[in-house]
């Protein structure tokens, strides 16, 4: 049987991204056949991804692409914030944003299936997601995208990696990249208090009533006060309502007056928004496992 060297192992490592002790043991196996070990490491990669597949992903990053008038953004999701800094992840992001710029695809799944190959992966999007999967060690999943095409122009603005903003504008570049970053620090749910979503109005109602109730107010005052709250409610979360965060004596639909620019619609992707995080028991965890040994025992 053929020697297994360290420099074996760093050549397979640079190949496969594998850890290093998985490599050796491909190469041991293998009997020190590169070829054979790297297939050895694709399918016990390839079992590795399957595992991944099932576990949460609330970190991730959001990315996006503009050309001329058409635009995409897109959030894809990982377990760890480490993963969120490995250039093939990145890669992969980024050229998930292109693709839906590019393409227009219906949805998540005629996404993966467009052309793409990265990392010795392919000939999909979707195979390259997979292919990472295995190569990393995490579960990575694409979450949502939005595309904008049309005669509106578009203006983006991210955050880091984990906010994201598209506005479509007419009008002044500067002054629409200002409400992307508006967006980005401030929230807003919708463009006008007239477009905000009936569950969120009623959410703030009953609390509001909550409230009223508590005050012990006659009912005529309540009901007033709870409308009070509600109206308040809707300015503060209206993108057009809302004071511009460079100068609190304006608002937004002031400042876009002023700068001759309009707003037909923006979108706001923040990373893990919406996503139940898995909280471990390690010590419940170490328990379960040495009753399970104890049984098998």
């Amino acid at each position: 049987m053929a020697a297994i060297t360290a420099s074996m192992v760093a050549e397979l490592r640079a190949k496969t991204d594998a850890p290093m002790m998985e490599c050796k043991k491909a190469l041991t196996e293998a009997e020190g056949d590169m070829a054979k070990a790297e297939e050895l490491l694709r399918v016990k990669l390839g079992t590795k991804a399957g595992k991944a597949a099932s576990r949460v992903t609330a970190e991730g990053v959001v990315t996006s692409f503009v050309n001329g008038t058409t635009g995409a953004m897109i959030e894809v999701n990982c377990e760890t914030d480490f993963v969120t800094k490995n250039d093939s992840f990145l890669a992969l992001a980024n050229a998930a944003a292109k693709l839906v710029a590019e393409h227009n695809p219906a949805d998540i799944a005629a996404l993966g299936e467009l052309p793409y190959s990265q990392d010795g992966f392919g000939p999909t999007l979707e195979e390259v997601r997979k292919g990472l999967i295995g190569k990393i060690g995490e579960n990575m999943s694409f979450r949502r995208f939005k595309r904008a095409a049309g005669a509106a122009k578009i203006a983006n603005y991210l955050h880091g990696a984990r906010i994201g903003v598209l506005v479509e504008y007419e009008g002044d570049e500067t002054a629409a990249k200002d409400v992307a970053m508006h967006v980005a620090a401030m929230k807003p749910v919708s463009l006008t208090g007239a477009e905000v979503p009936a569950e969120l109005i009623e959410k703030e109602r009953s609390v509001a009533a909550a409230k009223a109730a508590e005050s012990g107010k006659p009912a005529d005052i309540a009901t007033k006060m709870v409308e009070g709250s509600v109206q308040k409610y809707l300015k503060e979360v209206s993108l057009f309502n809302q004071s511009f965060v460079k100068n609190d004596k304006q608002t937004v639909e002031q400042m876009l007056k002023a700068a001759g620019t309009t707003v037909s619609a923006f979108t706001l992707y923040v990373v893990g928004e919406g996503i139940e995080k898995k909280v471990d028991d390690f010590a419940a965890e170490v328990a379960a496992q040495v009753a399970a040994a104890q049984g098998a025992a």
